[in-house]
């Protein structure tokens, strides 16, 4: 458990390190080796003499190339090279198990360095290596000291340009999702857009003609009446066309007209699927605005597609909670789902979403937390609905509230 626990803290180790500016580390870096291959040089020689001061020299000049290894790989691994094989030169010198200088040269080529530059390089290290074999034990564990480094450069130059490809083609995806997820939106704008055309605009009309035509019918206080029927219809005029102009900005070209749906509609809905429905509603149901039946409607049917096609259901539930001041919609089946979630996921998922928000409500959808299946919710705001009050004088063209003939709005659905 606490190796598990560390993890995070080593990572952002790691990133940190990451974030070091280049020169700084190599710096670091050259004087760590530096003094590695100088503690040899730690005390006198054998004969009780100091070593010799071309020992020293070699050592410097061998790991100080480490400092610019980054922008010239190549000169850095020639000039290390170079000064190694000088170091024997001089005979009162302590021995070097390995240099390490010339091994991270070698990394580093590997690690930056185009195809043919390393080959070369790699080639003439070896060749020379093999010059010394018989002269210098050295010079063999140098050489393959040498292909060791130059095999884990290459390691290491294959897996960063592997993770810089994965993390490419994450952006590249991540970029095509929000293009996608912004087409269908715009797609589902439209839709939306059409059916608030059947809806208001509609709707609308018939406020325009009755308050046209109540002048004509109401004789208490004439004068007075028609100023406010007048007032009236100048605002549905406007209403219409604002509605128009709404609906140019967010659609393409309108598609036909027809009644729309409404929550009555939802067992009609539910008969028409390959798989039993369960409808169960709780509280005192309310009348509805329009565009919330339409919505209701649209967002069950969007939700019984997508478990008809993608769950593999034998059931599915459709709860509907009535409260005081919202709608709540809860669609669940006992299919394997698709393991998609909102605010992400497919069309269906992206417009039922849009078609909630359109109304002012919330929607979430996700696997369901008791067990198979996938469960969809929707929050859907609800605004008190006022009855009209009769008027004083003669209802207008037969359209009175206190009378029994219908609501031509709730026809119009």
């Amino acid at each position: 458990m606490d190796a598990v626990s560390d993890l995070p803290q080593i990572a952002r180790l790691k990133e940190r390190f990451r974030a070091l500016p280049p020169l700084q580390v190599d710096l670091a870096l050259t004087a760590f080796v530096l003094l590695i291959q100088l503690w040899p040089f730690v005390g006198d020689n054998h004969d009780g003499k100091p070593w010799h001061w071309w020992g020293y020299v070699v050592v410097i000049t061998a790991v100080l190339p480490l400092v610019w290894r980054r922008r010239a790989p190549v000169t850095s691994m020639a000039v290390s090279m170079l000064a190694l094989s000088l170091y024997d030169l001089a005979e009162t010198v302590p021995a070097q198990p390995i240099w390490y200088g010339s091994l991270i040269s070698m990394y580093t080529v590997a690690a930056y360095t185009p195809r043919w530059p390393r080959l070369a390089v790699l080639a003439i290290t070896i060749g020379g290596g093999l010059l010394l074999v018989g002269s210098s034990e050295t010079a063999v564990r140098g050489t393959v000291g040498a292909v060791a480094a130059y095999a884990i450069g290459r390691a290491t130059a294959t897996s960063r340009a592997y993770a810089a490809a994965l993390e490419e083609r994450a952006v590249r995806l991540e970029r095509e999702r929000v293009l996608e997820a912004e087409r269908a939106a715009e797609l589902e704008r439209a839709r939306i857009a059409r059916d608030m055309h059947d809806i208001l605009a509609h709707a609308v009309s018939l406020m325009v003609v009755q308050a046209e035509a109540g002048p004509v019918v109401v004789r208490s206080d004439p004068g007075r009446a028609e100023a406010a029927f007048d007032a009236i219809a100048a605002a549905g005029r406007d209403a219409m066309v604002q509605l128009r102009r709404m609906l140019g900005a967010l659609k393409e070209e309108e598609g036909p007209r027809a009644p729309q749906p409404t929550v009555a509609d939802l067992s009609t809905l539910a008969s028409q699927l390959p798989l039993p429905v369960s409808i169960e509603t709780h509280g005192i149901e309310r009348a509805l605005p329009s565009d919330v039946e339409v919505a209701v409607y649209r967002i069950a049917q969007e939700s019984f597609t997508n478990i008809v096609k993608h769950s593999g259901a034998s059931r599915a539930e459709l709860l509907l909670r009535w409260q005081p001041d919202a709608l709540l919609l809860d669609i669940t089946d006992d299919g394997e789902g698709s393991g998609l979630r909102l605010p992400s996921g497919g069309h269906g998922l992206i417009g039922i979403r849009e078609r909630a928000a359109a109304c002012g409500g919330t929607a979430s959808a996700g696997p369901r937390a008791d067990g198979p299946g996938f469960h969809v919710s929707v929050r859907l705001p609800l605004t008190p609905v006022e009855e009209p009050v009769a008027p004083a004088g003669p209802a207008p063209l037969g359209s009175s509230v206190g009378s029994t003939s219908p609501d031509p709005l709730k026809e119009s659905r």
